[in-house]
């Protein structure tokens, strides 16, 4: 995992990739995180937003040395100073495309109430819509069929997200339904997809500063 050093990417000299943005909420299946990362990493320009909870999850150690990992406490860290770079607006204004995968019931529900009380959610309510946003629910079946889950899935919906549905298997608590997150190869197929149909490649120079923890 790629830390310590301001990192400046330009699209002048070289062909650009897509930058694809990937970020984890606090679900279990926050366990194939790393698998995603790696699979982006192989045709994109990636980084990656992670919850507090979903570090529970997630080896940082594991992730490909090339992506960043960013988490809250960079958010706070990475400003001193009026004028200073407000890191979920550089992120939004560097990617191309973003993928919340898993998206947490917790953090749908956030979305869908315009609630942005950490670095991901600040994100989204700062996204531009004209840039496609991918969202991979993973929940337990009876959060799944709860009735704000349906209102949450129609506002996100209204907003441009796209949503890639959960599936149904044994879950992580045992009980069998739906609600768990899609494969790591369906999320990877359906945004790769998506990239082929959208040019991407702006040519400005963002400096977005890396994020200052050390591996786990």
């Amino acid at each position: 995992m790629a830390t310590s050093e301001p990192v400046q990417k330009s699209s002048m000299l070289e062909p650009s990739k897509p930058r694809v943005l990937l970020a984890a909420s606090g679900s279990v299946a926050a366990i194939k995180f790393e698998s995603l990362c790696r699979s982006f990493s192989e045709w994109a320009e990636v980084r990656a937003v992670v919850t507090k909870s979903s570090l529970h999850f997630i080896d940082r150690s594991s992730l490909p040395s090339d992506v960043v990992l960013y988490t809250d406490d960079d958010e706070w860290s990475s400003w001193k100073k009026i004028g200073d770079e407000v890191l979920h607006i550089e992120l939004r204004k560097w990617a191309d495309i973003m993928v919340i995968a898993p998206l947490s019931a917790n953090t749908l529900a956030k979305i869908a109430g315009g609630l942005c009380d950490n670095l991901l959610t600040c994100i989204v309510r700062a996204w531009d819509y004209s840039k496609p946003l991918f969202v991979a629910p993973a929940m337990n079946t009876f959060m799944w069929n709860n009735p704000f889950t349906g209102r949450h899935i129609e506002i996100i919906n209204q907003l441009g997200i796209t949503l890639i549905p959960p599936i149904t298997k044994k879950l992580a608590c045992g009980d069998y339904g739906n609600g768990a997150m899609a494969e790591p190869s369906k999320i990877h197929s359906t945004v790769m997809l998506a990239c082929k149909k959208q040019p991407f490649g702006a040519c400005n120079t963002l400096v977005i500063p890396s994020s200052s923890a050390a591996p786990a």
